[in-house]
């Protein structure tokens, strides 16, 4: 029936028609010994044991009687099911403990035979004769648009109401009753009639008590009701009021056991905020949207950050404007989900708004101490628009929803000055040769008339050096103070880059769903675009070095990388019933690029005949996903049992593309580009071979060129029992085979008790597993890295299955696995509006891939040495499954909430993580290795501290916000652990210490459509611990605050306006 079709459908409940309270929860003796009861008195009773809703038509029932002991009072399902088999009513859940009494023969003929509801017909009698009025009102959202099916209860009695798609309703009651108004998703609210025309608003309810789609197939299970730990994030104040507005950085600040940091002097990780849960891996946490596996981003992390080696979802390619909510899996899922899910997973539920526009801009900057290099002032400029829209189809609740946003970042620089060399009195010859008019690309060659005029000239003291040999050890001195006095400069002239990336980009969403029947059928679709460009940049190019041809940069440069981001998405599927089954088919397609172009940059070999921009080429991932997905709930199976079953199939394809020649090549003096092992690179005047390949970020060469794809195929089973209405227990497996690497059976077994109403206990037991990724697979290139002394290395990563490896024994990759154990507890203090959960985890994982360190050949002409050379490379990385490791932590969340008078409402959270990831056993490493006492070099110290203290082990947020009709105001505190600096050498590992950075804003509704706010991230200019000096990390000044071990980032604080807005 179309009617009760829309019941099912939240946004638009049918108008609910009589509502039985909630009572004690004890059934009276006389009902249990009775030999016959009225059916409506029983459900009374029902309803206050069991705290659930009873609604109909009180004619209906009337006459209809039972015998009570014939039903086991313990449990509800077995009530229901006995009654719809003994009685002529069916029982329909509708949500939220609400059910709907409909007769079998007459429900479809009394509801089309009622297209005006009136709720004085079908509201239920009350048992107290009192002299009452008519009271009319509206119920509204946060943001003024109408709650239809929204219920009205006067409280003591079981008399009530529901609004209709307006919003509106009709109550008999008296002046100072109690009206006790709730709609599903809304806090519950208490209203006190003292006027016959209301108008009552309700707020988004509280996230615990939401139904939940990821963790559980049962589409009824809220997440205090789950076998595992859910957080449920509710965006739509998040947006109103958070500082932050790009989805790592509201989740940083949200979600304790995740973690997110902007990142600096690491190439494209500058660009794409590695994440991670629980302390784990970027790339062992799933994302989905809607449900839906996410593809993840085409970037592998080889630089110096947390997360080296991994390849995590670009988050912040998915606007906020275009979500719900967002839940948070704190549990392995991969006998679930499949592949990633070690973690635990991410599930983004996308807006289904209608009928309204809403959009923010918001605006801001650093006002802190040390921006603008320490200076001082304001600098990293942020501007973000974002707007979504929504528009019904049909009649039966389709709808299709466009959400976006558009944002300018701009960079900072947290760099006070460089300390260290910058000029040799070679230089000091260049600037008098080029003062002079002279082109000092002629001082290379080996005539050295022209440079001993010049030494002359500038006024040094050559003691009779007259050859080359003599000159370039006479020139090579430093005269850096000297040198900057001549020039007019200062040290500051020289900074690096420090800080965060520029970024410019937008986002699209679109999220659709269209009923085709009256019996679920429905077509659903979302999809996304993004585009980003940033802008970053690498160490400083000083005068003094062989990488710097200083004829064309005769005081150096600073290189730049700009990124080109682009992701998109599409899913479509069909879900509806077959028989009692419900089915859904999907699939579902994304794909991400990342193309890198090289600015005020040279390649040095080149010469004068080098571009200073360069096309360096890039990768892209992508992704396409089927799936089936088959349940049923069985109401009359023990307590309630839910069954699920699908299947999965993937193909992935990895990419990556080859730059122009000029990015990558190295040349000869004659400009000749080096093919061959005899052929020698051009030189600086010191004899130092000039390195190829673009200044910062070396192209992709055709040898690194190359399209690898692979499919995987996956079936699963899901169960969730209730044997009784205490004893929850679920059991998952899921099968995987992997074209490129075989067969892998996981499972999840998880159970909840609930020891009281208001007290459950839960706990799993899973294993699972993560695929090496392609990007692990195939990635191979060569880049600059620099070491702790900020000294440059051309590093090649060689792929898992090249020469390179085989040479050095590293075997090729193979399949995580994981083992994990989870218990937990839920809690509900109804007198003082508190909930509570607190959950333990265990979880072993082995052959954990991981980045190595660098390989360095002999020298001596090795076939390792010509693999170097081939590569344009000193050093060799590899991707290897070096280790086993071992994670263990407890999360904490408490929530409260409570009102006061009429119009303030106070939410609390509290949520805490305390998380230990440390490496266990033996170092996985060949016989080669070890014979050749490279094992420390497999596994180097530094990956070591990454994996285990380069993120906070600690982290806890309480979160304040005090709303009433007119004011917002939001406080957070978030306490950041220690964390320590990743270095090879364990005396150098700084630790720094903890810090709790404050949030605030104020928000001021002007009316129910217009909202400004003013606020501040970090409000108190709270700042890491400095680099000290003794440590010897500071790389001559390059980094006051690590850019190793981020604990929440170096902008300080963090000032903001923002106007929200809605046009119905």
């Amino acid at each position: 029936m179309k009617q009760k079709q829309i019941i099912k459908t939240l946004g638009s409940l049918l108008f609910f028609i009589g509502v039985i309270g909630i009572g004690h929860a004890e059934v009276r003796e006389l009902t249990k010994n009775a030999d016959k009861i009225a059916l409506s008195e029983f459900l009374n009773d029902i309803s206050k044991k069991h705290n659930v809703f009873f609604t109909y038509n009180p004619s209906l029932l009337s006459g209809s009687s039972l015998n009570p002991k014939d039903y086991d009072f313990e449990k509800l399902e077995s009530i229901l099911s006995k009654l719809e088999k003994k009685t002529s009513f069916d029982f329909e859940y509708l949500g939220n403990k609400y059910y709907v009494v409909y007769h079998k023969k007459e429900a479809q003929l009394f509801i089309k035979s009622s297209p005006i509801l009136n709720n004085s017909l079908f509201a239920l009698p009350s048992t107290t004769i009192v002299l009452q009025q008519e009271i009319k009102g509206t119920v509204v959202d946060e943001d003024g648009s109408p709650l239809p099916g929204a219920s009205i209860v006067i409280k003591g009695t079981t008399t009530g109401a529901t609004t209709d798609f307006d919003g509106n309703f009709s109550i008999d009651a008296n002046m100072g009753d109690v009206l006790i108004v709730s709609y599903i998703g809304f806090e519950t609210k208490n209203v006190t009639v003292n006027n016959t025309k209301m108008s009552i608003k309700l707020s988004s309810g509280v996230a615990l008590e939401e139904v939940i789609i990821v963790g559980s197939r049962n589409p009824n299970r809220t997440a205090t009701e789950s076998t595992v730990p859910v957080d449920v994030i509710d965006m739509k104040e998040l947006n109103n009021v958070a500082p932050q507005v790009n989805l790592n950085q509201i989740l940083n600040y949200v979600a304790p056991s995740f973690t997110s940091n902007t990142q600096t002097i690491s190439d494209g990780t500058d660009h794409i905020d590695p994440a991670s849960l629980r302390g784990l891996g970027p790339d062992q946490v799933l994302v989905l949207i809607n449900g839906k596996r996410r593809h993840t981003s085409s970037l592998i992390n080889v630089n110096g950050t947390f997360g080296r080696g991994s390849v995590g979802t670009d988050l912040n390619a998915i606007p906020a404007a275009a979500i719900q909510r967002i839940e948070v899996l704190r549990d392995g899922a991969a006998a679930q989900y499949g592949s990633d899910a070690i973690a635990g997973v991410i599930n983004i539920i996308l807006n289904k708004n209608v009928n309204e526009l809403t959009a923010t801009v918001t605006t801001g900057a650093n006002f802190t101490k040390n921006a603008n290099d320490q200076t001082g002032g304001v600098d990293g400029q942020t501007t973000n628009v974002a707007a979504s829209y929504g528009l019904p189809i049909g009649e039966n609740g389709g709808y299709i929803n466009f959400s976006g946003d558009f944002d300018v970042r701009d960079d900072y620089s947290r760099m006070k000055e460089w300390e260290g060399g910058i000029f040799n009195l070679y230089n000091t010859v260049e600037r008098v040769a080029n003062n002079a008019g002279y082109d000092i690309a002629n001082l290379l060659d080996d005539d050295v008339a022209d440079v001993i005029q010049y030494t002359d000239l500038a006024g040094i003291n050559r003691n009779g050096a007259s050859t080359k040999a003599e000159l370039r050890t006479l020139l090579s001195g430093d005269n850096t103070t000297a040198e900057l006095a001549a020039r007019g400069q200062q040290r500051s002239d020289y900074n690096m880059r420090v800080g965060q990336s520029a970024l410019r980009g937008g986002r699209l969403f679109a999220n659709f769903s269209l009923p085709l029947d009256d019996n679920g059928t429905e077509l659903y679709s979302f999809a996304g675009i993004s585009s980003r460009t940033g802008n970053s940049a690498g160490f400083y190019r000083l005068p003094n070095q062989s990488r710097t041809y200083t004829p064309a940069y005769i005081n150096g440069f600073l290189p730049e990388i700009n990124s080109n981001i682009k992701d998109r998405s599409l899913s479509i599927g069909i879900k509806g019933k077959i028989g009692d089954w419900g089915v859904d088919f999907s699939n579902t397609y994304g794909k991400n690029s990342f193309l890198y172009t090289i600015g005020n940059t040279f390649n040095a070999s080149m010469q004068n005949a080098s571009p200073t921009f360069f096309d360096a080429g890039g990768f892209s991932f992508s992704q396409n996903t089927t799936n089936l997905d088959v349940t049923q709930f069985f109401e009359d199976a023990l307590a309630g049992l839910n069954v699920a079953f699908g299947a999965e199939y993937r193909v992935e394809n990895y990419d990556i593309v080859a730059g122009e020649e000029a990015s990558y090549g190295q040349y000869t003096a004659n400009g000749q580009l080096i093919t061959l092992a005899s052929q020698s690179a051009s030189q600086d005047f010191f004899g130092a071979s000039r390195p190829g390949g673009s200044q910062v970020f070396p192209g992709f060469s055709p040898k690194n060129e190359l399209s690898r794809g692979r499919s995987n195929v996956a079936a699963y089973f899901d169960t969730e029992a209730d044997f009784s209405e205490k004893f929850l227990m679920s059991f998952a497996t899921r099968f995987e085979n992997y074209s490129d690497f075989g067969s892998t059976l996981n499972f999840k077994l998880a159970s909840r008790f609930k020891a009281t109403d208001n007290l459950n206990i839960r706990a799993a037991v899973n294993t699972g597993f993560r695929a090496p990724s392609l990007h692990q697979i195939n990635f191979n290139s060569t880049s600059t890295i620099f070491d702790q002394a900020g000294n440059p290395q051309e590093v090649g990563t060689f792929a898992n299955d090249s020469r390179a490896a085989k040479l050095l024994g590293i075997p090729e990759l193979k399949q995580e696995t994981s083992k994990s154990v989870s218990l937990g507890l839920t809690a509900k203090i109804p007198d003082a509006n508190l909930t509570v959960t607190v959950d333990g985890y265990f979880v072993k994982i082995n052959d954990r891939v991981v980045y190595t360190g660098q390989f360095s050949g002999p020298g001596t002409g090795t076939e390792l040495d010509n693999l170097l050379r081939q590569a344009n490379a000193t050093a060799a990385s590899f991707f290897a499954n070096a280790i086993d490791t071992e994670s263990k932590g407890l999360d904490v969340v408490i929530t409260h909430n409570t009102t006061f008078g009429d119009s303030w409402r106070l939410k609390s959270d509290l949520a805490g993580t305390f998380s230990k990831t440390k490496k266990v056993g033996d170092i996985n490493a060949s016989q080669v290795l070890r014979d050749a006492g490279l094992v420390d070099t497999y596994f180097p110290e530094d990956s070591r501290v990454y994996l285990e203290e380069a993120v906070p082990r600690t982290k806890i947020n309480l979160s304040n916000s005090l709303t009433s009709n007119k004011m917002i105001f939001f406080l957070r505190n978030v306490y950041f652990g220690e964390v320590t600096e990743a270095t090879t050498t364990v005396a150098n590992q700084q630790v720094f210490g903890t810090k709790l950075v404050t949030d605030l804003s104020v928000g001021y509704k002007a009316t129910d459509d217009l909202t400004f706010t003013i606020g501040a991230n970090n409000l108190f200019d709270i700042y890491p611990d400095r680099a000290d000096a003794a440590f010897g990390n500071r790389s001559d000044g390059r980094f006051d605050w690590s850019r190793r071990a981020q604990q929440f980032g170096i902008g300080g604080r963090f000032l903001f306006a923002r106007v929200s807005f809605a046009l119905k």
